[in-house]
């Protein structure tokens, strides 16, 4: 009895932190949650195996309503910072998909925990990391997981195509000049504020500038469109600058017509605008276009400066120009040619344009698309590792916000795409039959996080 007794006293000690996650808050008030559910669970679990020393701990890891597809959490990340500390020797969840829905996310938890010796357990797919069959259960596990949700989301992208075809409102920040019926997901025209949105077009028509135009409302006292969201906050109007009022005038909602992907549909909603007065404002919208495009392009800083680098000779390349029978040629030029040794570098140098629009092409492809805009994302971020401190972005406000970027590109100021360029481009590596771009991460984060605020003050 004595030699049982002391066995027990020994027995070490393995402190269990119990995981929970719900991709969604419906319920998280009530009496007994989900997450109620899934701790019950984990505690029952752990103690059922008492006997080899497991205890719950009390500190709860809880997310509620965060989505499976981003470690960006903040119960996942205080968790781990405990793991660092060495407070944690064991991971408990009900499921494995309640930790992550993507293999390289699990990857990376995976290796923190082997780094401090923390074992995994999920309690309804009886998977233990301890064992190698445990790791390959998981692997096949976490696969399915990752497939279901990519099913899941081109469902739901097919569900909001086919929406707009029949041209329904899908939700979204709020549009000045309408208000929303919430029961019938109808967009009803508010009356004063569709007032405002013809007086944008009028004057734009008169004046023909933007950037006038907005000195004028602010001078007047208009502001954006002020709104409150569904958990009551109010979002104040505030003051216009050229970059709203060119949203007003390109949003094709106010003409009745819901856009999608490029394709515009005749909308359910009532249009505020007419189809002439759209047509005017359009007509002088392209005129600048072309007139800018003219007077700027000559003067348009070099798009690829300071990050254009010669993969054969390791080396930047730089801007230059010529001109001959008074036409300019841009180009850039390798650092080792320009210095005359072009008999040993096979890249030389490159007409300035057609690198600019090989370099921008690739950067709307991935603007354009949204699940390789989601994978350059999380790429961008392991890249950046330990460089990009505190660098913590939502995966679901990136893609969402530049996406948006795309369709307003060719419009953009010269000076405008440049910036975005050096922002979201940390390198472009020439080789003889091809460039490759790196994204940097901390711009992605950057100009999501602008264009959300745009978003929200604006229409």
């Amino acid at each position: 009895m004595r030699r049982q007794q002391d066995t027990q006293a020994v027995a070490p000690r393995v402190r269990c932190a119990i995981y929970t996650r719900t991709s969604t808050d419906e319920g998280l008030d009530s009496e007994f949650s989900s997450l109620d559910a899934q701790r019950e669970s984990g505690e029952n679990y752990t103690a059922s195996q008492r006997y080899e020393g497991w205890t719950a701990l009390p500190a709860r890891y809880d997310d509620g309503g965060y989505s499976g597809a981003t470690l960006d959490r903040p119960a996942i990340q205080r968790l781990l910072a405990d793991i660092e500390a060495g407070k944690v020797d064991c991971i408990v969840v009900y499921k494995v998909d309640r930790l992550t829905r993507y293999l390289l996310d699990f990857a990376k938890l995976i290796e923190v925990f082997d780094r401090h010796q923390v074992s995994f357990v999920s309690v309804t797919q009886r998977i233990d990391t301890s064992t190698s069959m445990g790791r390959l259960m998981l692997n096949v596990l976490l696969s399915f997981a990752q497939f279901e949700r990519e099913i899941i989301g081109e469902r739901i992208r097919d569900k909001v195509a086919a929406t707009k075809r029949r041209g329904r409102y899908c939700g979204g920040p709020p549009v000045l000049g309408y208000g929303v019926d919430r029961e019938r997901k109808r967009l009803v025209v508010n009356p004063g504020e569709a007032d405002l949105v013809r007086r944008i077009f009028q004057k734009f028509v008169r004046t023909g500038s933007t950037t006038a135009l907005a000195q004028q409302l602010n001078a007047e006292g208009y502001t954006t469109k002020s709104w409150t969201t569904k958990k009551g906050l109010v979002r104040p109007g505030t003051p216009w600058h050229k970059g709203l009022v060119y949203r007003v005038l390109n949003n094709p909602l106010y003409v009745g017509e819901v856009s999608h992907k490029g394709t515009r549909y005749p909308g359910e909603h009532e249009a505020i605008v007419t189809q002439d007065l759209w047509d005017q404002a359009h007509a002088i919208l392209e005129k600048n276009h072309r007139a800018r495009g003219v007077q700027t392009r000559a003067q348009a800083p070099a798009l690829l400066k300071g990050i254009l680098r010669c993969a054969h000779c390791g080396c930047a390349m730089t801007p230059n120009f010529t001109r001959r029978r008074g036409k300019v040629y841009r180009y850039y030029l390798c650092v080792r040619a320009e210095r005359g040794e072009r008999g040993s570098c096979p890249v030389r140098c490159l007409s300035a344009g057609e690198i600019e629009r090989t370099v921008v092409d690739q950067l709307r492809a991935v603007l354009r698309a949204p699940e390789i805009l989601a994978q350059t994302c999380r790429e961008a971020r392991a890249q950046a590792g330990e460089a990009a401190p505190g660098e913590a972005f939502s995966e679901r406000d990136v893609v969402d916000a530049l996406c948006s970027l795309d369709p307003i590109w060719e419009h953009l100021f010269p000076d405008e795409q440049a910036r975005i360029v050096q922002l979201l481009v940390k390198q472009v590596d020439v080789h003889s039959d091809h460039a490759e771009v790196q994204i940097r991460a901390e711009g992605l984060a950057s100009l999501a996080a602008e264009l959300r605020e745009e978003q929200e003050v604006a229409v």
